[in-house]
C-alpha cells in the first residue's frame, strides 16, 4: 500500500515547487550555504502541503473520478488506499509542512505555507466550482510559492518579479483548462467550470496571460540590468536582457504544445518534452551568469 499512497500525493506535481527557488536565485543567495538550506526546507514544506491538498481534493472527488475513463485508476477510486487511510494523509501531510516551514526560523515561511493551504482547500472544496476565481486561485498559489522562498531568507521581491509570476501562472493554470476543454469536452470531466468555459474564451485569457508574462519579465529584465548597473557589478554582456530570449521561446513552445491539443498535464509536459527543457537550461545558465558571475 506504500506505493499507492506515494503515488497519491503526486510528486511529479513537486515540480510546480521549484518556483520556491526563483526569489532566492534572482537575488543571488543560493551560492551561500545557508540560505541554500532554508530554501531546500520550504521547498519540501511546500511538497508535503500541497501533497495533502491533493489527496484532500482526490477525496473530495473520489465518486466523480470512478467515473472517468483515468482517473478511475487514482489510488483512492480504485481502492488501493483505504479511505481512513486517505484522511489520515491528508490531516498528517498540511501538519508536517507547517512543521518544517518553522525550521526556517521564519514566522513569514510558516504563514506563507498557512496561507496556501487554506486557500487550496478553499478551492478543493468550493472554490473549484467558481468560473474565473479558480484560474485566479490557483495562480496565487504559484505567487505563493514564490513568496515562501522570498520570505525563507529574507529577500525582497520586485512588483515587476511578483507580475511576471502572476501572468505566468495564469498563463499554464489556463492552458491546462484550455488543453482539458478540447481532450474532454464542456461536458465531461470532473470540473464543472468546463461547462462554462468555451475554448475562445479560454484563447483569450491565454493572449492576455501571455502577453502579461512576457512584459513583466522583460520590463523585470531591464530593471535588474539596471539597478546590477548602478551597483557597479561591472556586466560586459546584457545577460539579463539575453534570458529574455529562452523565456520566450519557453512560453511560445508551451503555446504550441496546447495548439496541438496537449497540455492538459504541464508537469508531464514540463518533464518529456526537449525543447522546454533546453529553453529552461538556457535560461538557467544565462540568468545564473548574470546573478552569479557577474
Amino acid at each position: 500500500m506504500i506505493r499507492p499512497m506515494i503515488r497519491a500525493m503526486r510528486p511529479k506535481q513537486w515540480l510546480k515547487n521549484v518556483l520556491v527557488f526563483a526569489a532566492p536565485g534572482a537575488a543571488g543567495v543560493l551560492d551561500e550555504w545557508g540560505d541554500l538550506s532554508m530554501t531546500i526546507i520550504a521547498f519540501v514544506s511546500f511538497c508535503f502541503a500541497a501533497s495533502g491538498i491533493y489527496v484532500w481534493n482526490d477525496l473530495n472527488d473520489v465518486e466523480a473520478d470512478r467515473l472517468h475513463p483515468t482517473k478511475r485508476l487514482r489510488p483512492f477510486a480504485s481502492g488501493l488506499v483505504p479511505i481512513p487511510v486517505a484522511r489520515t494523509m491528508g490531516v498528517v501531510l498540511p501538519l508536517a509542512a507547517l512543521g518544517l516551514a518553522a525550521l526556517t526560523g521564519r514566522w513569514q515561511t510558516v504563514a506563507v505555507v498557512a496561507v496556501y493551504i487554506a486557500l487550496t482547500l478553499v478551492y478543493t472544496f468550493w472554490l473549484k466550482e467558481e468560473p474565473i476565481i479558480d484560474l485566479l486561485t490557483i495562480a496565487s498559489g504559484f505567487v505563493l510559492r514564490a513568496a515562501a522562498g522570498a520570505v525563507a531568507v529574507d529577500v525582497p521581491m520586485s512588483r515587476w518579479f511578483v507580475l511576471c509570476v502572476t501572468f505566468g501562472s495564469l498563463f499554464i493554470v489556463v492552458g491546462k483548462r484550455y488543453a482539458e476543454l478540447n481532450e474532454v469536452g464542456d461536458g465531461a470531466g470532473t470540473r464543472a467550470t468546463l461547462e462554462t468555459y468555451t475554448a475562445g474564451f479560454l484563447r483569450m485569457l491565454l493572449s492576455v496571460s501571455l502577453a502579461g508574462a512576457l512584459i513583466s519579465y522583460c520590463v523585470w529584465a531591464f530593471e535588474t540590468s539596471e539597478i546590477s548597473s548602478l551597483a557597479d557589478r561591472g556586466l560586459d554582456l546584457p545577460f539579463y536582457e539575453l534570458s529574455i530570449v529562452p523565456m520566450i521561446a519557453a512560453l511560445f513552445r508551451y503555446l504550441l504544445v496546447l495548439e496541438r491539443g496537449e497540455g492538459s498535464a504541464p508537469e508531464e509536459v514540463f518533464a518529456s518534452d526537449r525543447v522546454l527543457q533546453l529553453a529552461g537550461v538556457a535560461w538557467i545558465v544565462i540568468y545564473g551568469v548574470a546573478v552569479y558571475t557577474a
